[in-house]
């Protein structure tokens, strides 16, 4: 595998065996990243296996065209969104693929560039976009949307236990000017909290961090409609395995795989069933794959990966 300083794929090994890729199979990866999963995909199927290769940041499509031009046309590379899988395959003229991959979160290189404001230890503007042409920022979230809003986003993608706090801190704050930088968003979140969060593990921020960051990008409402959309993509016995950094993720990813597994959705109390809804998936392994300590070890964003796999029947 050629090495890139773009991005480091986390379970590498595990996702690729997961996937079960096989010599003239045809794999969707719709966070392409800078190319590190997909890279090996195309070894395991080589000498025919196609890849399907999707992003929505223009400097990971520019990273993976470089890494993955040896393996020429069957690397098929889209600027797109994964929540689109279905259109998207079928404007390449693929009506099913043998497998799916999606590797959810914010790529190192995301993290790493300043100017693209998704870290607060890296003063910037607050943007958090993953496609740059995308209108929405962090910034018009945090200094335009109304109070209970911004509370619900907080309070729900960020899972924090004050969004109250925060987001009286923030109202307060934007009456004077507006708030312009991930560090100036920082301050006022951690003088907004007890002092006793202050000596957490984590940062007071983090949390709110990440719930404008998937309200930014639209995460969940895509993650819910690229699973429901890839199932119907898959080849039976067609795997589809994602790669979930935080709680809302995996529980989202759990809950619909275990759902189409069941297929039925009628009341339990319901003596036949009357949805006709049919099972679609196996869940072969029912907790999730996490890192080894090896791999946190070198490599310390790995520590919050859950891997899951399902097979389609």
């Amino acid at each position: 595998m050629t090495k890139s300083s773009f991005h480091e794929p986390v379970m590498l090994r595990e996702t690729v065996d997961s996937l079960s890729c096989r010599p003239g199979g045809v794999y969707f990866d719709g966070t392409l990243g800078g190319g590190g999963h997909a890279y090996e995909i195309l070894v395991k199927t080589a000498p025919d296996g196609i890849l399907v290769g999707v992003d929505r940041d223009s400097d990971a499509l520019s990273e993976a065209r470089r890494r993955l031009k040896a393996f020429k046309n069957r690397a098929l590379i889209v600027k797109g969104n994964f929540a689109d899988i279905r259109n998207i395959l079928l404007e390449l003229g693929i009506e099913r693929v043998n497998g799916i991959l999606l590797d959810l979160g914010v790529s190192s290189h995301q993290f790493d560039t300043a100017d693209r404001g998704f870290v607060f230890s890296l003063d910037a503007p607050l943007d958090m976009r993953m496609d740059q042409e995308n209108g929405l920022t962090a910034f018009d979230i945090v200094n335009g949307f109304p109070e209970e809003k911004l509370k619900k986003i907080i309070k729900d993608y960020g899972e924090e236990m004050m969004p109250g706090r925060i987001v009286r801190a923030i109202s307060e704050r934007r009456k004077l000017s507006p708030i312009r930088t991930t560090g100036e968003l920082a301050a006022i979140i951690a003088g907004a909290l007890p002092g006793r969060l202050k000596k957490k593990r984590i940062h007071p921020a983090t949390k709110t961090f990440q719930a404008l960051r998937i309200a930014v990008n639209n995460e969940l409402t895509n993650l819910h409609n690229a699973i429901e959309d890839g199932i119907d993509m898959l080849e039976k016995e067609g795997r589809f395995s994602v790669i979930s950094f935080h709680s809302l993720e995996d529980r989202m990813v759990k809950g619909l795989f275990r759902s189409w597994e069941k297929g039925c959705i009628c009341p339990p109390d319901f003596p036949v069933c009357c949805c006709d809804r049919k099972s679609k998936l196996k869940v072969p392994v029912r907790r999730a794959v996490m890192p080894e300590e090896a791999e946190i070890a070198s490599n310390p964003r790995a520590r919050s990966a859950r891997l899951r796999t399902a097979v389609r029947i």
